[in-house]
C-alpha cells in the first residue's frame, strides 16, 4: 500500500502537470478524479482515522489504572502513617527516646512549639493582619485588539492569525 505522502505527492504532480496545459478547471478536476488518486487518498485518509481511533481507544483503560494507581498510594501513604504513628506511641509509652538499628535509627523529636487558634473571634485586633492585595496583572485584551485589527487598525505586537485544524465527524 503506498504511503500518503506519496499519492499526496501523485496528486500534487498531476495537478500541476494538468495546469501548466492549457485545460479548464472542469478537465482538469474530471482528469484527476479518473485517475482514482482522490479515491486512493481517501481510502488512506480512512485507515490512518481508523488508527487514530485505535491508538485513542486505550485512554479509558489508562485513566482507569492511573486513578487505580493514585488510589493505591494514597493508601500505601495512609498505611505507612499508620504505621510510624503506631510505633511512635509506643516508644512514647515505653519511654523509648531512641531506637538504633543498622539501617537507619529512629528518634522522637519535639516540634518547635506552634500557635494553634481555638477561637479567632476572641483575639485582640493587634493579633491580627489583614494581608495586602494583590496587584492586578495586565493581560492583553485580545477581543478588543481582534476589533480593532478587522477595522483596519495597526496594533503594534499583535497580528491576527487563522490556523487549520482537523474536524473528524
Amino acid at each position: 500500500m503506498t504511503a500518503l505522502y506519496a499519492i499526496t505527492n501523485q496528486y500534487l504532480a498531476l495537478a500541476n502537470q494538468l495546469a501548466d496545459g492549457d485545460f479548464d478547471a472542469t478537465t482538469i478536476a474530471d482528469t484527476i478524479e479518473a485517475s482514482g488518486i482522490t479515491d486512493e487518498l481517501a481510502v488512506k485518509a480512512q485507515g490512518i482515522e481508523y488508527v487514530a481511533r485505535g491508538a485513542e481507544a486505550h485512554n479509558l483503560a489508562i485513566d482507569a489504572e492511573i486513578a487505580r494507581l493514585q488510589a493505591l498510594k494514597a493508601h500505601r501513604c495512609k498505611v505507612a502513617a499508620g504505621l510510624r504513628e503506631y510505633l511512635l506511641t509506643n516508644m512514647q509509652r515505653a519511654g523509648i527516646e531512641r531506637i538504633d538499628c543498622p539501617m537507619f535509627s529512629i528518634s522522637i523529636r519535639h516540634n518547635p512549639p506552634a500557635v494553634e487558634i481555638f477561637d479567632p473571634l476572641s483575639l485582640p485586633a493587634q493579633y491580627m493582619v489583614t494581608p495586602a492585595p494583590k496587584p492586578p496583572v495586565a493581560a492583553p485584551d485580545k477581543k478588543a485588539i481582534a476589533a480593532a485589527i478587522k477595522t483596519g487598525a495597526e496594533v503594534p505586537g499583535a497580528k491576527l492569525t487563522q490556523g487549520v485544524r482537523l474536524v473528524v465527524a
